[in-house]
């Protein structure tokens, strides 16, 4: 029964997704608004949708390593494996110049996210200043971008031109509607599917959140991935990942840390503690999974931005490291004594 609960929620957060973001699209598009802002906000924030209403509706029931692990494991699949896959279907040119900035962000993010896990501080604080930094982010390009036709917003267009919605203003608020209805319901679905499946195998929730509940929110990052790298913009699919990856940092953990404040700790009994944990304890992030989001990101500009083309042996090594990475968090692969 768990596992049909995990598969309907997959069902209902790729197509809900897909609709919330194709039904905003052809809403904002009847009200002339251009493809740059459609491209920066309506997609980024939408394909991050179903990761973030799984996080609130995990933190909600108490499901913290589920909440984390499928904001870190996203972010981990979106480059080792979405990345990966969508090289190996067809080489992918970059444009360094057109990265830079969002690049600078994503780091900056990755950063701040591995500074919260080590002091194990997801307060109100730290969730309003994480989408804060969203904010500005998202305000900051807007205004460099639209001065000029610049590598940046030439990407950010084309994320928005890549959807296709031919629909009315009507037609695409239910369309919308009916999206958002589906993430909320497949959000329960998966999280409670991956609660039962985790006590059923006895791995973590965490473990269970960096696996299937990751791969199955990046799905929707996979296929405009794939059909990105196709059809002949390769840019476009990277700066979707690179902008997913930012939106999943300072949009989803800003928000579930803003909303419910929680902690990474728990202590030797398994449960997880309250906001601040006052002594002993283990975190529910190991090093493994911070040393695998890091890693991702050192090969993702590694490939992206220094040979100007991510070649088909390189998506080959990211989707390599992927199944390492799956290895050594089900204890397939016995676990260096470094990590």
């Amino acid at each position: 029964m768990d596992y049909l609960l995990v598969l309907a929620g997959l069902v209902l957060l790729i197509f809900g997704g897909e609709g919330l973001v194709r039904g905003s699209v052809a809403v904002a598009r009847k009200l002339n608004i251009s493809e740059l802002v459609i491209g920066l906000t309506l997609v980024g924030c939408g394909t991050s949708m179903p990761e973030l209403v799984t996080s609130l509706r995990a933190i909600d029931t108490g499901a913290v390593g589920i909440s984390i692990g499928n904001v870190m494991g996203s972010n981990i699949a979106n480059i080792l494996l979405v990345l990966g896959a969508a090289a190996l279907v067809k080489p992918i040119l970059t444009n360094p110049g057109a990265l830079k900035r969002d690049a600078a962000v994503v780091i900056g993010a990755t950063a701040a996210l591995c500074w919260l896990i080590w002091l194990d501080a997801f307060t109100r604080l730290s969730g309003f200043l994480l989408v804060t930094a969203l904010v500005l982010y998202i305000i900051l390009s807007l205004v460099a971008d639209m001065k000029g036709n610049t590598p940046e917003a030439e990407m950010h267009a084309g994320e928005g031109e890549m959807v296709e919605a031919p629909y009315g203003i009507v037609k695409g608020l239910l369309i919308a509607l009916a999206g958002l209805v589906g993430i909320v319901f497949g959000a329960r679905f998966m999280v409670d599917g991956a609660v039962g499946i985790a006590r059923d195998i006895g791995v973590s929730e965490a473990v269970i959140g960096m696996s299937i509940v990751a791969v199955g929110t990046s799905l929707p990052e996979l296929a405009t991935s794939l059909v990105a790298a196709r059809s002949g913009k390769a840019d476009v699919a990277l700066g979707n990942i690179i902008g997913s990856n930012i939106f999943n940092i300072l949009g989803i953990l800003g928000v579930t840390a803003l909303i419910h404040p929680f902690s990474v700790m728990q202590n030797h009994a398994g449960d997880i503690a309250g906001e601040a944990m006052q002594g002993g304890g283990q975190s529910i992030v190991t090093s493994t999974d911070v040393g695998a989001l890091v890693l991702s990101l050192f090969f993702l500009f590694l490939f992206g931005m220094t040979g100007k083309r991510i070649a088909r042996w390189e998506g080959g090594l990211l989707l390599a490291g992927y199944a390492l990475y799956m290895g050594l968090l089900f204890n397939i692969i016995p676990v260096p004594a470094l990590l």
